[in-house]
């Protein structure tokens, strides 16, 4: 719901052309909250900091992976707070794409 509100917020002044921009672009960069878990899951078979590479954080998907999930602590705590990591990230995103609709008109 936060997503929802905080985009809706954000298109509130759009027109109709510039909310199908929007969506579109939005809904091709967006993450699921379910596959950052699946992916945080996957750290538990040998391929820590998945999640991480897919919310744009390379530094710390390398860390990571060679850490194995810094010992599977971050790995544990990334399955806690797989929403509120999809959640900053499609955040970023939404602002993002926000940015380059304003730029378009």
């Amino acid at each position: 719901m936060q997503e929802m509100t905080y985009v809706d917020s954000l298109t509130k002044t759009y027109t109709d052309d510039q909310m199908l921009n929007f969506a579109n672009f939005y809904r091709s960069r967006r993450r699921d909250p379910q596959m950052i878990l699946l992916a945080g899951l996957a750290g538990f078979l040998g391929i820590a900091g998945i999640q991480r590479f897919l919310t744009d954080q390379i530094g710390m998907g390398i860390l990571y992976f060679f850490t194995a999930g810094l010992c599977f602590i971050g790995t544990i705590v990334d399955l806690i707070n797989y929403r509120q990591i999809a959640l900053e990230y499609n955040i970023k995103i939404a602002n993002e794409v926000s940015g380059w609709i304003a730029r378009m008109q």
